[in-house]
């Protein structure tokens, strides 16, 4: 027999519906973690750990920071580091592969990987969290990480720079916006357009440096950064610009390559005696340590290419040596004519070359991003 009442309309018992165990209205979202909710000094050695095997130079130049920015530094060099290393199918930065059929999803990974970061959200790689630990500290944007990250999408694509506007494009989003954002690690205020520049000038000039220690390795992988303007003045056929018969025409586009670099250099040089003494410091020695691997390449001529082009130990020493006493002394004067194109052309040729990607927020295409 029931025992549930009848209704009053005789027509059997009352249903009484059932109650939600969890009504959607009491649902809330994972909370925000800084850092993926991970421990901020495991985070920071890790990230040293990151550094010293991935960039011996930027390792020994970071040292000379306060300790604040000095982890900051990490930090960022942690994800940057990462977002190369998938991209490229490397190891901290050795052994570079030819562009793969994955490339692709492989970019959406470090976008959607980058997008939990920033939400701080875990994401099961420690390097992603670091960004999302230093963007906090350092109130960096996500379009900030969407300009660097458009670089590793030009190279999963097999892009190739045609006009020198084109290098100066890649190598803004590879290393003149990381400038921009280590610029602001250091504490340079968002509004301060003149730093911002130099920073950016200075990250400009070490992927030159990289370009030109790096040809053969990059031929090797199959890029070449060098643009296709540049070798059809020199007749130089594609494709062909590591071959013996070309070398002399290789070695002069990569004397104006170090040029320009050089002249990057100096502007940042310029711009370093705004910074804190320490600061200065640590900026000025790395402007030394990778201006001495772009002159290191001129210097040897048709041999650059022989071995890879490294500075030792003491000689990193004498560099930063150098810049102590660079950091102690009166500003230098400004240069005579400040690089063109600046970062505002160089910005305006970005996005004229189309948006840049937005941050994808759907699950990664495939785990297995390492």
């Amino acid at each position: 027999m029931s025992t549930r009442p009848p209704s009053s309309s005789g027509r059997g018992p009352l249903r009484v519906p059932r109650r939600l165990l969890a009504p959607s209205r009491i649902i809330r979202p994972t909370p925000r973690q800084i850092g993926g909710g991970r421990e901020r000094e495991d985070l920071v050695a890790e990230a040293y750990r990151a550094i010293r095997k991935g960039s011996k130079s930027f390792a020994t130049a970071s040292r000379l920071f306060d300790q604040e920015t000095r982890e900051k530094a990490w930090l960022l060099y942690a994800w940057c580091r990462r977002c190369d290393d998938i991209a490229d199918g490397q190891d901290s930065g050795f052994t570079l592969r030819p562009t793969s059929e994955d490339g692709h999803e492989r970019i959406t990974g470090i976008r959607v990987l980058t997008a939990r970061a920033l939400e701080g959200q875990p994401t099961a790689e420690p390097a992603f969290d670091a960004f999302g630990q230093v963007s906090v500290e350092a109130g960096l944007k996500p379009d900030m990480a969407a300009d660097v990250i458009e670089g590793f999408a030009l190279d999963a694509s097999g892009w190739r720079p045609r006009s020198e506007m084109d290098l100066w494009r890649y190598c803004y989003h590879v290393a003149g916006a990381v400038g921009v954002m280590m610029a602001r690690v250091m504490g340079v205020e968002a509004d301060n357009d003149e730093l911002l520049d130099r920073a950016c000038d200075l990250g400009l000039a070490f992927q030159l440096c990289n370009i030109a220690r790096d040809v053969s390795e990059d031929d090797a992988g199959g890029r070449c950064y060098l643009p296709v303007e540049w070798l059809v003045e020199a007749d130089i056929p594609r494709g062909e610009h590591m071959k013996p018969a070309y070398r002399d025409q290789l070695v002069a586009l990569v004397a104006r390559l170090v040029a320009l670099a050089e002249e990057r250099e100096a502007a940042a040089r310029f711009g370093a005696a705004s910074l804190s003494f320490r600061q200065r410091w640590a900026v000025l020695a790395a402007a030394n340590i990778y201006g001495a691997i772009g002159r290191e390449v001129v210097r040897r001529k048709g041999k650059a290419w022989d071995r890879r082009v490294r500075i030792g130990a003491l000689a990193k020493l004498r560099h930063i040596l150098a810049a102590l006493s660079e950091a102690v002394r009166s500003p230098q004067e400004p240069p005579a004519q400040w690089p063109r194109p600046d970062r505002g052309a160089i910005l305006l040729a970005v996005r004229m070359a189309g948006p840049v990607a937005p941050m994808p927020m759907t699950p990664l295409p495939d785990e297995e991003v390492r």
